[in-house]
């Protein structure tokens, strides 16, 4: 019942349009007060700050940093010129070249919504140009820029293991196949819609073109292969690769391309510095919130809740995946995996579910919780740019999240899906 009622004034708080930390912290306090608690209260400023101390958070605001250099700097357009060359000529051309590109930058930046704001813009635009619809065009941006967060490096995959403990190198590994499987299960989409309304497919690129253009993109190609190979190579953690990437960013737009001034940094990075209180603000009362849960024991009465229902792990785990996509459509992509994780940490090692392969499935689920009303902040970015309303969005939507469901279910009941790549690199 305690549970019950916790989580009902939490999403009461939500619906009223209390932003989620705000909602998370007047919960925790008002049960506290409630249960003649209130002596607890005096704890609230250190809980929160305890909760933001972590060395490994600190590549969040370096990866969106690094994300924000590359839009800023022309490298997403590069990698869209590479990317067209590549997949351009395949039906529904500029779909597919809207995927692909998307899992290109995924490999810079680690989130969804950069994506979607930057790389997005360029991929729009030529989109229209080219004779596609607003609504194809939007979609399937929004779409493809959930790889992102899955393909390394990913902030959801550093929040995942600091709250954990589980190696982020590993979480980084283990998404680049479901993400790779992600981009195939959106490109199939693409191309069938396109095949039926009869969209344009670009000339066949030569393999001079394919050449200059990925010569252009060479540089900008190298961030994921620095980040990855750094941190399996042992020379940085995932915190120190996100500062060479801003540094390997930096010195592109600066030096090599010279697309950025000087002028142009205090901008960045105070849109850098926006982005990243809301979401250390959003960890800060879900840390306190999480206390919460702790001490009135909550993850042992799901533990018991669940167990009561079935203890087939199949069953139990599509009741997990249904309640993080109920949670995402309501709540921001870091919200949900900060609110549940306190619970479903207890409830992955009761049924001896790997968490490093759960810490994916949580990822994934969030993503699709992205693209769905009424809290889908991938929708709103496009919706903003081009003007398609949520609503005519989430109806163009459904084949590119049934799509990413597939494959949520595959790695949730195929650990070697995501496992295979990190024992095969890591070890067991």
């Amino acid at each position: 019942m305690t549970t019950f009622v916790i989580f009902a004034v939490l999403i009461g708080f939500i619906f009223l349009g209390i932003p989620v930390a705000v909602a998370m912290g007047l919960t925790a306090v008002l049960t506290f007060l409630v249960m003649g608690q209130a002596d607890i209260l005096t704890m609230v400023a250190q809980r929160m700050y305890a909760s933001t101390t972590s060395f490994t958070l600190l590549a969040i605001p370096f990866f969106i940093l690094a994300g924000n250099l590359m839009n800023t700097g022309g490298i997403t357009e590069r990698i869209f010129r590479f990317a067209r060359s590549l997949v351009g000529r395949v039906w529904g051309g500029l779909g597919q070249v809207n995927i692909i590109a998307s899992l290109i930058f995924s490999g810079m930046s680690g989130a969804a919504v950069a994506d979607a704001a930057g790389l997005g813009i360029i991929e729009m635009k030529a989109m229209k140009d080219n004779g596609y619809d607003w609504k194809f065009s939007a979609a399937i941006t929004a779409a493809s820029s959930t790889i992102g967060p899955v393909i390394p490096p990913s902030i959801p995959f550093v929040i995942y293991g600091h709250l954990t403990g589980v190696s982020v190198g590993r979480l980084f590994l283990a998404g680049v196949i479901p993400g790779g499987l992600m981009a195939i299960a959106l490109m199939i989409a693409v191309y069938f819609i396109s095949k039926y309304r009869n969209y344009p497919r670009e000339q066949h690129s030569n393999l001079k073109e394919i050449f200059v253009s990925g010569k252009e993109a060479a540089l900008p190609l190298g961030t994921p292969v620095i980040i990855i190979g750094g941190i399996l190579s042992g020379q940085f953690t995932p915190t120190e690769a996100s500062v060479v990437a801003c540094l390997y960013a930096l010195f592109l737009g600066l030096v090599v391309y010279r697309t950025i001034h000087f002028k142009d940094l205090p901008a960045i990075f105070w849109e850098t510095l926006t982005h990243t209180v809301r979401i250390m603000f959003i960890i800060a009362a879900a840390g306190f919130f999480a206390w919460l849960l702790i001490l009135h024991r909550i993850p042992a009465q799901v533990i018991a809740s669940l167990t009561s229902i079935s203890t087939n792990y199949v069953v139990v785990m599509l009741m997990i995946i249904l309640i993080l996509l109920i949670f995402g459509c309501f709540l921001e992509g870091i919200a949900v995996l900060l609110i549940t994780i306190p619970i479903f940490q207890k409830v992955i090692i009761h049924f001896s579910i790997d968490p490093v392969q759960f810490g994916v499935v949580m990822t994934l689920a969030s993503m699709i919780g992205l693209l769905t009303p009424p809290v889908g902040m991938c929708l709103y970015a496009v919706s903003s740019i081009t003007g398609v309303s949520i609503g005519e969005l989430s109806k163009e939507m459904w084949p590119y999240l049934l799509g990413i469901f597939l494959v949520l279910l595959a790695v949730a009941f195929v650990p070697s899906i995501s496992l295979w790549l990190p024992n095969l690199v890591m070890g067991e």
